[in-house]
């Protein structure tokens, strides 16, 4: 990208670090990475994690992101969240917890930006669909297929497939939910082979920043994703052991606030508190362990990003909360229906007539030596696959009620 070379003085070089923000002795320090799969000359005015960050920003994957959902299916409204809006989400709150707790700024984005990479159109839906189709072949990993689009799928470079990304930046997409033990996912099994990513430790605390910072996002963004699309009120809220201090706090400040900034203003510190929590506990853990090194936190045993467990409680009611008045109300029931169709008719006719796929799949195709290898070049395309574009190929390919279903409920 922008034709780094990597020329130039080591002296007139800028301590990447620094530029991170990275203060910590337990930062991952992009001075010391551990480099590439595939050797390349680094640039002399942007650190390795900038570069992977830059990288995975022009991915064609992470365009793709745009018009992916998270719960609502990508026509359902505009001022929902997609996988993108809520990927820079992600990144803007791991920001802030990093450079608070001296980690490294751009590694923690990096991660954070390509964390959702691997998922399906339609949302966790799409997802469920295709892992009971892939079961019988290796099963279906978001988190894997991350790393596989990453290190295979994206094909741009002369000289080697995927991005190219460091050994940090790979290591926290893989593990930043944390170890990854037993049988691994396919796509993860795959990249062993080639790369120990220690798979049986804990992540760097930058992908472990990562991880808690999507938790906090997903947690707010679906109150108000929910609030907007009316499946539940603002009095609902007010019971909910989360949220109801911060309405009394902007009713106390704001009396009579007309409704929508009265919503806006408790959720806003809603934001806050699990922020500041996440950072308080997670200081108070990193001071209580002491590590001197990237390295060190990853053989804790043990998390060191973390929610207080008062905070833990009341997120879980917020997570049960909405299961049953978001991911499982009937009109969001009914889409699943729908669109967990569209995926169960695509992918069988794909296997049986893969000739209908893109030209610049035949190679694969071709090369497939047997149907768990061709069933894997199935899942990839369709995974691959935005919400529109999934219901456009359905609807040209099968017909059906693909229309109905873009036409929303």
């Amino acid at each position: 990208m922008w034709g780094d070379t990597g020329r130039g003085k080591a002296g007139q070089r800028q301590k990447f670090g620094e530029r991170a923000g990275m203060r910590a002795a337990y930062a991952c320090d992009p001075e010391q990475s551990r480099g590439r799969l595939y050797p390349e000359e680094e640039s002399h005015f942007r650190s390795p994690f900038q570069r992977d960050r830059d990288r995975i920003i022009h991915a064609s994957a992470f365009r793709r992101l745009k018009h992916k959902t998270q719960v609502f299916v990508e026509h359902e409204g505009d001022h929902f969240r997609t996988r993108l809006t809520h990927t820079l989400e992600v990144a803007q709150v791991g920001r802030t917890i990093a450079g608070t707790l001296g980690l490294n700024i751009e590694l923690t984005e990096a991660v954070a930006l390509a964390h959702d990479l691997g998922h399906t159109p339609f949302g966790h839906t799409g997802e469920d669909a295709l892992a009971e189709l892939m079961a019988p072949y290796g099963g279906f990993d978001h988190n894997a297929q991350a790393i596989r689009i990453v290190t295979s799928l994206e094909r741009h470079y002369a000289e080697f497939d995927g991005i190219n990304l460091t050994w940090e930046s790979l290591e926290g997409i893989a593990k930043h939910n944390g170890p990854v033990t037993g049988e691994l996912p396919y796509g993860l099994a795959e990249y062993a082979r080639l790369q120990d990513l220690e798979l049986h430790t804990h992540a760097s605390a930058e992908a472990q920043v990562a991880a808690l910072s999507d938790d906090i996002a997903y947690n707010n963004h679906d109150l108000m994703d929910g609030l907007r699309a009316g499946l539940f009120t603002d009095a609902d809220l007010e019971e909910l052991k989360l949220t109801a201090d911060s309405y009394r706090q902007v009713d106390q400040l704001y009396p009579g606030l007309e409704f929508k900034r009265r919503r806006y203003e408790a959720l806003r510190r809603v934001f806050g508190v699990m922020v500041e929590d996440v950072i308080a506990v997670s200081r108070a853990r990193l001071n209580a362990a002491a590590p001197e090194s990237a390295q060190e936190v990853r053989e804790l045993g043990h998390a060191v990003v973390d929610f207080s467990p008062d905070l833990k409680e009341r997120i879980a009611e917020v997570r049960e909360f909405l299961f049953h008045r978001m991911y499982r109300a009937p009109a969001v029931v009914e889409m699943r229906t729908r669109v967990t169709r569209v995926v169960e008719e695509l992918f069988p006719l794909f296997m049986s007539r893969p000739d209908l796929l893109p030209d610049e799949w035949q190679k694969d195709v071709a090369e497939a030596q047997n149907e768990t290898a061709m069933a894997r070049i199935v899942a990839d395309y369709i995974a691959g696959m935005t919400d529109r574009f999934a219901l456009q190929v359905h609807e040209r390919l099968l017909g059906g009620d693909s229309e109905r279903v873009a036409g929303g409920l």
